[in-house]
């Protein structure tokens, strides 16, 4: 179990970003460390002092910019469906995901600067979404509609509990869809092409410039 941070959540994620619209998304307004912002240039051990995990909610990665754009292309995905978001960071995929018309949407993520993120992100949007800080991998979320993944697949062995979680979603009937652009550990079969876009990136969080991005539509076993 997490311990409490030393920190407030919330004041660190006002103090540390500048609110910005990712490139891809323009639509979505995010709190998000820049080249301007303490976070950015924060060491880990800062980070550290003040218990503060890593800030992947400070970013908008490339598969969440993708499964978002996605979204709002094509809201016939989500529109009037219950959609759970996984792993959600900066909540991207789940603001996309009720500006598209989702009849209820929740966003997951254990990581408490995450959850504090998440809900000033959907303030700024003006749109509903419940927060869900329990670790769904060991509870099960059975009775969804739609599940939403966005760049999940970067470490091992959690991207593997995801993938398999998520595929059993899909065995209890869901419409899983997960955005990734490319990551070590994204599933090699079992997925099914939606969409790809070229999402351009800042070489300080990326190494390349742009980076192609899927919307896969994840299978059950």
């Amino acid at each position: 179990m997490r311990s409490e941070p030393r920190v407030d959540p919330a004041q660190f994620v006002r103090d540390n970003t500048a609110v910005e619209s990712p490139p891809l998304v323009p639509e979505i307004r995010l709190h998000l460390a820049t080249r301007i912002t303490p976070l950015w240039h924060a060491t880990e051990r800062t980070l550290e002092i003040g218990d503060v995990p890593p800030p992947f909610w400070a970013f908008a990665w490339a598969g969440g910019q993708g499964l978002a754009r996605y979204l709002l292309d094509h809201p016939d995905e989500v529109a009037g469906r219950e959609v759970l978001d996984f792993g959600s960071g900066s909540g991207i995929v789940a603001i996309a995901a009720a500006m598209a018309g989702a009849r209820r949407v929740v966003a997951t993520d254990i990581d408490p600067f995450a959850a504090a993120a998440i809900v000033l992100n959907v303030a700024l949007n003006d749109v509903t979404v419940e927060l869900e800080t329990r670790d769904l991998l060991s509870r099960g979320a059975a009775g969804w509609r739609v599940v939403l993944a966005g760049d999940i697949c970067y470490e091992d062995p959690m991207a593997s509990r995801a993938v398999a979680w998520m595929r059993r979603m899909a065995g209890r009937g869901a419409r899983v869809l997960l955005g990734d652009p490319g990551r070590s550990y994204v599933p090699k079969d079992g997925l099914v092409e939606l969409a790809r876009y070229e999402v351009p990136l800042s070489r300080e969080l990326e190494d390349r410039d742009v980076r192609e991005s899927f919307v896969w539509r994840v299978l059950a076993e």
